[in-house]
Order: structure tokens, then C-alpha cells, then sequence
């Protein structure tokens, strides 16, 4: 009876990890050679993980990362500028806590995207949130928000993201308007949160994509005072397997 109703308790106050990990003790034998303080040690541990996996699953599913990256699979072997110390020293996320944003710069192909949802899983693990938006997206989500009224209310949302990725910055020349949307992200987020902006452009030519040079000043002179640089080249690592599948295609006789 009395196991019941400490069973109930337990699920009264939202422990059902507790709860069910004190039916396996009742279970195993092993279990009950330990004394008192180690066994609610056991339960309390396996509340705490149930509730960091938790934590962690509504993270990921709310950052919406393109690519189910994480930074134990990162790819160091292959030339493209990537050094293993600085990219090893960013995913403990410290440029989270003191909110300064990241560039991971390069051709198509060499991995930005995987890099850039790398940190932000890697920042989730330690308790960040982040989300995932791709440039020409968010610019087309901001128009329509201007045109509905929700512009402030999704600004807002934006600027409490701890880590906002931004896929394909600068992918085509702005528009003034545009211009001066992303002037109102970035200021928003300036010193208070952290950004991660990935691009084919070169940073020294993102100033002329802007297009308006005061607000590409207003820009630039945000990004660049807390940013640090990933700055690739290489082939693209998705070749190998492009032309693996064309000669996969290809007749025997060829």
C-alpha cells in the first residue's frame, strides 16, 4: 500500500522517471543490497537525465536545424581550410555566453550549412536555444509579416532565439528594404545574443551586397566587433558522390 501511494506521489509531482525507476528496484534483487542514499541517488540521476533528454529533444525540435549535425562526426581529414582547435574551442560554446556570433565562409559544397548546425546542436547540448532560418526565407518571412502586422511580434521572437543560425546569408543583393530588415535583426541581437551566418560571399564583399552604404555601414559595423571567421575553400565535398552515382548510371559497356 505503501509503495502505491509513494507511487502516486512520485507522478503527482511530475516525477514519472523516479516513479518508474523505483518499480525496477522493486524488481532487481541487486537493488536492494544498496542503501537508502544510494538508491534515491540511482532515482534522482535518472530523473535529472529523463529530464535533460527531454529538454533536449524540444530544443532540437524547435531549432528546426537543416542537417542532424553534430561535432563528433565533423570530417578534419580533408583539406578546406577548417582548423580542428578553433572549430573543437567554439563548440564548447563560450561565444554563446558572451554572445558573439560566428562566419563560417565558403564555396558551395564544403560543408557550411553542417558546420553551422554542428554548433548549434552543440550549443543546444549546453542548454542554448537556437533556430535555424535560411536567408532568402527569412527576408520573405519578414515581408509578409510587414504586410500583416505581425513584424514586431516576430522580430521579438527572433531576438530571444540565444543562437539564430542564418543559412545563405547574403546569397543574392538586398534590397533596401531587406537591408534594413536585416540592419533590425542584427541590432536586435547585438551583445545580447549570439548568430550564425553562413555564406559564399567573402566577408570583405559583404558591405557591397548590402547594397545601401549606410546601412551596409550600420551592418558590418555590428557584425564584424564580436565575430569569429571559419574561412573555407576545397573542391566540394559532395562530388565523390555525384560522380559515384553518374558511374552508377552509366551502361557496363561504357
Amino acid at each position: 500500500m505503501l509503495n502505491t501511494q509513494t507511487l502516486e506521489g512520485l507522478y503527482a509531482l511530475k516525477l514519472p522517471a523516479m516513479a518508474g525507476g523505483l518499480l525496477e528496484q522493486r524488481e532487481l534483487p541487486d537493488h536492494q543490497a544498496l542503501s537508502f542514499e544510494d538508491r534515491l541517488g540511482l532515482l534522482v540521476d535518472r530523473e535529472l537525465t529523463e529530464r535533460e533528454n527531454r529538454r533536449m529533444e524540444r530544443a532540437r525540435k524547435s531549432a528546426k536545424l537543416r542537417i542532424e549535425a553534430l561535432v563528433e562526426d565533423v570530417d578534419f581529414r580533408r583539406h578546406r581550410g577548417l582548423e580542428r582547435t578553433v572549430f573543437l574551442g567554439l563548440a564548447e560554446t563560450t561565444f554563446v555566453a558572451n554572445h558573439q556570433d560566428v562566419a563560417v565562409v565558403g564555396p558551395t559544397g564544403v560543408g557550411k550549412t553542417f558546420l553551422a548546425c554542428a554548433l548549434a546542436h552543440s550549443a543546444i547540448r549546453h542548454g542554448h536555444g537556437a533556430l535555424y532560418l535560411r536567408a532568402p526565407r527569412m527576408l520573405e518571412e519578414l515581408a509578409v509579416a510587414r504586410v500583416d502586422g505581425r513584424l514586431s511580434l516576430l522580430m521579438a521572437r527572433w531576438a530571444r532565439v540565444e543562437v539564430l543560425v542564418v543559412d545563405d546569408f547574403l546569397l543574392r543583393p538586398l534590397t533596401a528594404e531587406q537591408s534594413a530588415d536585416v540592419l533590425e535583426v542584427i541590432e536586435d541581437r547585438h551583445g545580447l545574443r549570439s548568430t550564425i551566418f553562413t555564406s559564399q560571399l567573402p566577408i570583405a564583399h559583404w558591405h557591397e551586397a548590402i547594397g545601401d552604404p549606410t546601412l551596409a555601414d550600420a551592418i558590418m559595423d555590428r557584425v564584424l566587433q564580436r565575430i569569429h571567421r571559419i574561412e573555407l575553400d576545397g573542391d566540394s565535398m559532395r562530388r565523390p558522390a555525384d560522380e559515384g552515382k553518374r558511374r552508377a548510371r552509366k551502361p557496363a559497356s561504357e
